[in-house]
């Protein structure tokens, strides 16, 4: 059994919360339970490499019905199940591990594209499966791709200092680094410096930039109560991004605070009670991967 190092109610998100319809919670548990034990596996300093990877193969044979579960992989059986009932394929689930055979291998990233490969695989899939379990039309995916990547990037700040030290894992694109003559080394200070406050301000131009490809994603979704988790999602996404703006993030965790959560629930209740037609067409969609991982 693998032990999680995070909750559902410790997430920057909602996990299944009372806008999802009740017969699709329970789905949507599963699918947590998958991915959060899929990214533990990937983020244990216990197991090397070449074993994570085992279970993460492993993972998916169960998910795909090619072979019996075991212990760890009881949450992939119960995912495969849930899917079927939903006459739901397992690909999103599958996109997904991919992210965490990256995050195995401890996989650096040269370029911002690159990142948002990893982006693609590691929040979009999340996001195309809350999508699929919806029946929202495809057309939504590249707006919800651009607000997983801002979601899962400001994740990347809020622990970019506890990845490096805990995991020598940097989500940082490296060329950006090298613009500013850092190594990854600078992460273990406990305050920023100018170089390195450059480096994350590019990056929430980056997560800015996606929250403005991400705008019309709200109004373009059909199920009501959808429409108005995916604003308060949005809220908060926003609302992070501007914490990590004006916070040092190396000396101590740039968090929200209750009132993001208060504001964006109520925003986004009542911002999406209505709904109107609009494209979901975005300036820059995101770079497809070259490679399967």
């Amino acid at each position: 059994m693998v032990e999680h190092t995070k909750q559902a109610d410790e997430e920057n998100f909602p996990v299944a919360s009372k806008l999802i319809l009740p017969e699709l919670r329970p789905v949507v548990g599963a699918f947590y339970e998958f991915a959060r034990t899929a990214d533990d596996i990937a983020d244990s300093p216990d197991i090397d490499g070449k074993e994570k990877r085992r279970m993460l193969d492993e993972m998916e044979n169960v998910l795909r019905g090619n072979t019996e579960s075991t212990d760890f992989s009881a949450c992939a059986a119960a995912l495969a199940a849930a899917l079927k009932k939903r006459d739901m394929t397992p690909e999103t689930a599958c996109d997904l591990l991919k992210a965490f055979r990256m995050d195995a291998d401890n996989k650096t990233y040269e370029t911002f594209d690159e990142l948002m490969v990893y982006c693609r695989y590691s929040a979009g899939s999340v996001g195309r499966f809350i999508l699929d379990l919806h029946k929202e039309s495809p057309t939504t995916y590249l707006t919800s791709d651009a607000l997983c990547a801002a979601l899962q990037l400001n994740n990347h700040l809020q622990d970019c200092r506890d990845d490096y030290i805990n995991l020598k894992r940097v989500y940082l694109p490296s060329e950006w680094m090298k613009d500013e003559n850092l190594t990854p080394d600078v992460l273990t200070n406990t305050s920023e410096n100018p170089a390195l406050r450059r480096v994350f301000n590019r990056m929430i131009s980056g997560i800015d930039g996606l929250l403005t490809d991400a705008t019309p994603l709200p109004m373009a979704i059909v199920g009501r109560g959808l429409r108005m988790e995916v604003r308060v999602i949005y809220s908060l996404a926003r609302s992070l991004s501007n914490r990590l703006k004006k916070n040092d993030i190396l000396s101590k965790k740039v968090e929200l605070k209750r009132v993001d959560w208060l504001k964006a629930f109520v925003f986004g209740v009542l911002g999406g009670l209505r709904r109107k037609k609009i494209s979901c067409r975005i300036k820059t969609p995101p770079p497809l991967p070259k490679k399967s991982f």
